[in-house]
């Protein structure tokens, strides 16, 4: 595993790269009216949200008005904006996003035992409906479990599910938290699991076996973390969403992870859009994934 990269460069400029600049539209299907990018993130602009003093990263801006040029751009119309660590637990910038949105965005936040509920409630009302936690090694590995508990159970009677961020290796070693989850719960990335290791590693055969869970949700996002390439198509991912979706089709997600930090290669998030055609041939199931699963989630299109 690559060793954490320092907070912040030379004079705080940025220590991971740029988005790719200039990404294709969609040739391989044409999204739907309302489609959902469930995942993705905005990065500043630093001069007005400023990045966390502990950041294990420095991003370059990357923020909302950059991000709906590419909402335009993929032909998609809604997003979730998932809380990314470099911006820590101010989430101001992503509050401002799906505020901007006009009903269009939804948001998941961080929070620490330092949130009061009137914060957790404010965040509510502008369309926040979950929580994430990082247990990834190079984002700090993961929190300290009474703390997590005590979120869980502050926000699950709000309707809010968790978001959890793992590596692959560690998945099996969470069944028993993951059997105790008060509430609907997501594993971002497909637990991250590495194609090259095959369709019977056991991480990807306990992220099944999750699948038979109604609380558990699952994102066939991070092809480019996946993959043993490196550069698209990403064929070698095919076949893992192509189970997760078999398994639970009316309880799966997909986003393009915009601006995709921390990549060994960076996307072209029109190759992303493509992909999901890959993923799932047939129009039906594709409208699940990007209208119908997210609604049931976030409250799109409500003040």
């Amino acid at each position: 595993m690559s060793p954490a990269p320092a907070s912040s460069g030379p004079d705080g400029l940025p220590t991971i790269a740029a988005p790719h600049p200039n990404p294709h539209g969609p040739t391989a299907f044409t999204p739907p009216p309302k489609a959902c990018d469930a995942h993705c993130h905005v990065f500043g602009p630093a001069s007005t949200f400023p990045f966390a003093a502990d950041r294990a990263y420095t991003p370059p801006d990357s923020g909302i008005d950059d991000f709906e040029v590419l909402q335009q751009r993929l032909g998609l119309s809604r997003a979730v904006f998932v809380q990314a660590s470099c911006h820590g637990t101010d989430n101001s910038a992503m509050v401002d996003a799906i505020t901007r949105g006009g009903g269009r965005y939804a948001g998941v936040a961080m929070i620490d035992d330092q949130a009061t509920m009137a914060e957790i409630e404010a965040l509510h009302e502008v369309g926040v409906r979950g929580t994430r936690f990082n247990f990834v090694a190079h984002l700090g590995g993961a929190p300290p479990m009474d703390e997590f508990w005590r979120i869980v159970h502050r926000v699950a009677p709000l309707g809010w599910h968790i978001v959890l961020h793992f590596d692959a290796k560690d998945l099996p070693d969470y069944a028993e938290v993951l059997d105790a989850m008060p509430c609907p719960y997501i594993i971002d990335h497909m637990a991250r699991v590495p194609t090259k290791a095959g369709l019977d590693q056991a991480p990807f055969q306990a992220l099944l076996g999750l699948m038979a869970d109604e609380r558990a949700w699952v994102k066939i996002s991070g092809a480019e973390r996946l993959t043993a390439d490196g550069p698209p198509p990403y064929d070698d991912v095919i076949p893992y969403a192509r189970a997760l979706i078999a398994a639970a089709p009316d309880r799966i997600l997909w986003g393009t992870d915009w601006p995709h930090p921390n990549v060994r290669h960076m996307p072209d998030d029109g190759d992303l859009v493509d992909l999901l055609a890959a993923f799932a041939p047939d129009e039906a199931t594709r409208h699940k994934i990007l209208v119908t699963n997210p609604e049931r989630l976030y409250p799109f299109d409500t003040p």
